[in-house]
C-alpha cells in the first residue's frame, strides 16, 4: 500500500471514530436533557403493591452500534433474553445471543439501578449491570468472564429499551453502544 493510500485509510478511520463519538455524545446529551426534565416521583407517592410486584420482560437479543466501524463485526446480535425486575432498584437478567464475532454468548447478570425518573408514562432508570458472559473468542478463548456495564433502562407499560455502553479492550473486546428492545409479559 502506498503512503498516500495509508494516509487516506488512516483519515477515513479517524473520521469514522469522530462520527461515532459525535453520535454517542448526542445520544448522551439527549438522554441527559430528557432526564433533567423528567419528574422525580417521591417514594411515598408510589403504591406499595405496585412497587413490590415483580415484572418479567423478554427481548430478542441486542443490537450493537460498534465504535470502530472498519472491522467486520456483527451488529444484529439476535437471541433471547429475560429480565426479572424484583424491585425498582434490583433486576436479574439472563439469556443468549449471537455476539459480534458470530459466536454464541450466554449471559447472566444483576442490575442495580438506584437512579429513577418519570417522564409522562415512561420510567427511566440508570445504574450498573454486573454480568457473566462467555463466547467471545478474543477474550479468555471464549471462557466465562465478569464485566460491569453502565445501563440506562427506559420502560413504558408494555415496551422498553435498555442501553448499555460496552468499553473497548484492545485485541479482546470491541466497544459498542448496545441497544436491547424488550416486551413486558408479566
Amino acid at each position: 500500500m502506498t503512503k498516500a493510500a495509508q494516509d487516506a485509510s488512516a483519515g477515513l478511520l479517524a473520521n469514522r471514530r469522530r462520527t461515532s463519538r459525535r453520535v454517542l455524545v448526542l445520544l448522551c446529551a439527549a438522554l441527559y436533557a430528557a432526564a433533567g426534565h423528567a419528574e422525580t416521583a417521591p417514594e411515598e407517592s408510589k403504591p406499595q403493591a405496585e412497587e413490590s410486584k415483580p415484572q418479567i420482560w423478554i427481548n430478542p437479543g441486542i443490537y450493537s452500534y460498534h465504535f470502530d466501524t472498519s472491522k467486520d463485526l456483527r451488529n444484529n446480535n439476535i437471541g433471547f433474553g429475560v429480565e426479572a425486575v424484583l424491585k425498582p432498584d434490583h433486576v436479574l437478567m439472563a439469556g443468549t445471543f449471537i455476539n459480534s464475532n458470530d459466536a454464541r454468548t450466554h449471559f447472566a447478570g444483576y442490575e442495580w439501578r438506584p437512579l429513577h425518573w418519570k417522564y409522562s408514562a415512561v420510567d427511566i432508570s440508570a445504574g450498573i449491570v454486573v454480568g457473566a458472559f462467555d463466547g467471545y473468542p478474543n477474550y479468555r478463548n471464549g471462557a466465562w468472564f465478569v464485566a460491569p456495564l453502565p445501563m440506562l433502562s427506559i420502560e413504558g407499560k408494555t415496551f422498553g429499551v435498555n442501553l448499555a455502553l460496552i468499553p473497548t479492550y484492545a485485541n479482546r473486546m470491541d466497544g459498542a453502544l448496545a441497544i436491547q428492545v424488550k416486551l413486558r409479559v408479566w
